[in-house]
């Protein structure tokens, strides 16, 4: 099957099959996590005019995001999966704006398939698109590597890929080295920048089999990211993947 991996946020995709996006620190990190807390969906917002406008138009919607990494004055949520994951989101929705996941998102529409990706739900993610849509050998796949240079996203697509083809040569460890190790993780660790949470890596290197995936709707203007339940099936397949490897 032709699996392509693109790297960066703002290109000009073909039309395919399927398209993952990934954005490992931190946009769809956050993403797992408020889904885990109950979120019923993320409208994603290109622009923090297009963020502001739904808000108006969902008043009870979270505004969540970040702007160079940092929180956005008048946003409920930044984009730090430390502080979002205590958090109660049981019958809300998000609003999300972030630099790269987002952009790339908005960018990569022209699809049968979009799903959205951290590395917490790569192996999930993976998995349920190799069981339940890879039916020809020609279908296109697009692997985008959301940060234009971190090796953090680039690492999380090769893994992806590595599980797709089932040859596995990647192993999680070893993505998770490469995501502590990236540029993008970097300035998590410098205690001159308190305002980025070492934590916040601690919780985007978790991978945590989910019985979901994020797959996006954009039947409408406003795209939406949404919990796709895919059973118990899936998880205990990873759970003993995962339990035979050790």
């Amino acid at each position: 099957m032709p699996i392509q991996i693109i790297q960066g946020h703002n290109h000009t995709l073909e039309a395919s099959q399927i398209n993952v996006v990934i954005d490992v620190i931190r946009a769809f990190t956050v993403a797992h996590y408020a889904f885990i807390n109950g979120v019923q969906g993320i409208i994603l917002a290109g622009t923090l005019d297009d963020a502001l406008r739904l808000k108006k138009f969902y008043p009870d919607f979270l505004l969540a995001g970040e702007i160079e990494g940092l929180p956005i004055p008048g946003f409920e949520l930044d984009n730090s999966p430390v502080r979002l994951h205590d958090l109660d989101l049981r019958g809300k929705f998000l609003i999300q704006k972030t630099t790269n996941g987002v952009t790339a998102t908005l960018n990569a529409l022209k699809t049968e398939h979009l799903f959205v990706t951290g590395f917490t739900n790569a192996r999930t993610t993976a998995e349920f698109i190799k069981r339940n849509l890879l039916k020809e050998d020609n279908m296109t796949i697009n692997l985008i590597a959301s940060h234009p240079s971190g090796d953090d996203d680039l690492a999380c697509a090769q893994y992806i890929s590595e599980i797709l083809q089932n040859t596995n040569r990647i192993s999680a460890d070893q993505t998770i080295e490469r995501i502590r190790k990236s540029e993008a993780a970097k300035k998590f660790y410098d205690n001159e920048k308190p305002e980025f949470l070492k934590e916040d890596i601690s919780f985007c290197i978790m991978e945590m089999p989910s019985d979901f995936v994020m797959k996006v709707n954009y039947n409408d203007n406003n795209p939406l990211i949404e919990r796709f339940q895919v059973g118990s099936f899936i998880t205990d397949l990873i759970n003993l993947k995962g339990s035979i490897s050790k």
